[in-house]
């Protein structure tokens, strides 16, 4: 009887790993999580740094046009009176009126004007004045746009790595490789090279946020989805007030970046003790690597698992000799190959109207969210100031998101904020008040930014872990169509001044609108296939009939 019973345990398959299962036993939210956080945390602060860095680099500077004749030594920004005859009353920066004489006096000066080739700067603090771009406000703004063109590249490719070789892979890589490309750009010389190492720069460092969060948001609970992605996100929150307090301190950009860059080398001690995400080692089959973090997370959380778990986890495939497994394949048929998982998403037409709708959220959100943020520096005040503010009013938001969330569901919350959001933008228009302007504009960035943190988390909840994050990679790649625009929007100012709020607040309203097609995911467990993705799609709002969806996966 006793080897029956030996020989029957040895036949049995190794039950399924569901880490919603063993998450409540481990701790939604324990010291193991809590320790995850912190070293995510910090690779995220810096890839915010580094998101944004571009602002004050390539930030604008006063210029005027130079009048040898008129100039002193040293030259000065000011003019000592003879601008009124040197210079026209209206774009004096990038016209001057034509000499006549050698002499600095109005009767030297005639009244037509001439362009400019030679021009005299504020302060020689940004990349504008270092490689004379003045009048070519072009060249300054496609700084940012060639950025978020690396951000555009940047994502799917990590997505790729992330989902292919593990979250690990992704999170060392993207922290590490920034250094090297910034650090480089500090020493640069020429524009062009200067645009190629904010590309590549771009490229390979922009991977962190979406890979930290999703490994951060794979190793807690259903309860502490909100505030683990709110924790995030004021994270990233924070890099922006932090970089924009070192260019206010180092306000000259060579020694900026430098500044900067160079803590990301430090990225590399990593290797040495971040583990890969558990979901991610289930869904590709690698059973034994899974079921050891989850004891090391059991150890840590100082937690001891029902002896029911405990089978689960220890209980390993049967175990069969080389000679065996010649044998039966020789007179076991091959099982059928499932479809690729590329065929399986293109052929889920859920998915893609899924994919599609959230896309569209994304352009919106990245390109207010950017645009609010790049317009911020031109706002009367202290440009730094303003830029921290429109920083630090993302933790409100996040906060609001941490409260509405959960309490009022994903849907009604989100459509809600782009409905506030769009409200306050388009106001901006009717608005002269120049405090008046600033506040509804903090209002739209406070709205923004909850909606920001509440996508990733939407988004994250819509798509089966088997291909989530090359998915959501896919919908924030397109989004990133918005943040490569945003840079831009500065230009529309010199139609109208309040026209990129206008833009900003019309998408806002569309994309509120969308939020009608896509399921509610309050209270249902992330998705591991495709199938229990589609069957998300059927959920009400209810929260009994969403509970019956969640049994349902679980099978």
């Amino acid at each position: 009887m006793k080897v029956s019973s030996k020989k029957n345990r040895s036949n049995q398959k190794p039950e399924p790993l569901d880490l919603d299962d063993i998450l409540p036993e481990l701790g939604d939210f324990g010291r193991y999580q809590r320790y995850v956080f912190l070293y995510l945390g910090i690779a995220i602060l810096f890839t915010s740094i580094y998101n944004i860095q571009y602002i004050f680099a390539a930030g604008p500077v006063k210029y005027r046009c130079r009048v040898s004749a008129c100039e002193s030594s040293p030259e000065k920004f000011t003019p000592n009176g003879w601008a009124k005859f040197a210079l026209p009353s209206e774009n004096s920066d990038c016209f001057k009126k034509v000499p006549v004489g050698s002499k600095c006096e109005p009767a030297s000066f005639s009244n037509d004007t001439t362009p400019c080739y030679s021009w005299v700067y504020e302060n020689y603090y940004t990349i504008v004045s270092e490689y004379d771009l003045a009048c070519k406000e072009w060249k300054r703004t496609l700084v940012g746009t060639i950025h978020n063109i690396g951000v555009f590249v940047a994502i799917p490719t990590t997505a790729s790595i992330s989902d292919a070789y593990g979250r690990r892979v992704a999170l060392i890589g993207t922290a590490v490789l920034p250094a090297f490309f910034g650090m480089a750009r500090a020493f640069c010389n020429h524009y062009l090279l200067y645009l190629f190492l904010e590309f590549v720069e771009a490229v390979v460092g922009n991977g962190t946020f979406s890979t930290a969060f999703i490994i951060g948001l794979e190793i807690v609970g259903l309860k502490k989805r909100v505030l683990g992605g709110n924790i995030l996100q004021c994270t990233f929150a924070m890099g922006q007030v932090v970089a924009a307090l070192v260019a206010w301190v180092l306000p000259y950009w060579r020694t900026y970046t430098l500044v900067i860059f160079t803590p990301s080398l430090l990225f590399v001690v990593y290797i040495f003790f971040v583990e890969e995400s558990v979901r991610w080692l289930i869904a590709k089959g690698q059973r034994d690597e899974a079921v050891r973090i989850i004891l090391k997370m059991a150890r840590v959380n100082k937690v001891t698992f029902l002896p029911k778990t405990m089978n689960m986890l220890m209980h390993g495939p049967p175990k069969q000799s080389e000679l065996i497994r010649s044998l039966s394949k020789r007179h076991v048929h091959e099982p059928v190959k499932e479809a690729s998982l590329f065929k399986q998403v293109i052929q889920s037409k859920i998915i893609r109207f899924r994919m599609v709708v959230v896309s569209f959220w994304w352009v919106s959100t990245t390109m207010i969210y950017y645009g609010l943020s790049i317009n911020a520096v031109g706002l009367s005040g202290n440009q730094y100031v303003n830029f921290i503010m429109t920083a630090l009013i993302e933790i409100p938001g996040c906060l609001l998101c941490i409260l509405t969330l959960d309490r009022f569901g994903r849907k009604s919350t989100l459509m809600t904020s782009f409905f506030v959001c769009s409200i306050a933008l388009l106001s901006l228009a009717a608005v002269s008040n120049a405090n008046m302007m600033i506040a509804l504009s903090l209002l739209g960035k406070m709205m923004i930014s909850l909606i920001f943190c509440g996508i990733y988390i939407y988004t994250i909840e819509l798509f089966p872990t088997r291909a989530r994050h090359s998915l959501m990679g896919f919908c924030s790649m397109t989004g990133r169509i918005g943040s490569i625009c945003a840079p831009q929007t500065p230009l529309l100012m010199r139609y109208m001044k309040s026209l990129p709020y206008l833009v900003f607040g019309g998408m806002a309203g569309c994309a509120g609108m969308l939020m009608l097609l896509t399921p509610e995911t309050l209270h249902i467990k992330l998705p591991d296939t495709i199938a229990q993705a589609e069957q998300m799609g059927v959920a009400t709002r209810t929260r009994r009939t969403t509970n019956i969806i969640v049994d349902n996966l679980k099978v």
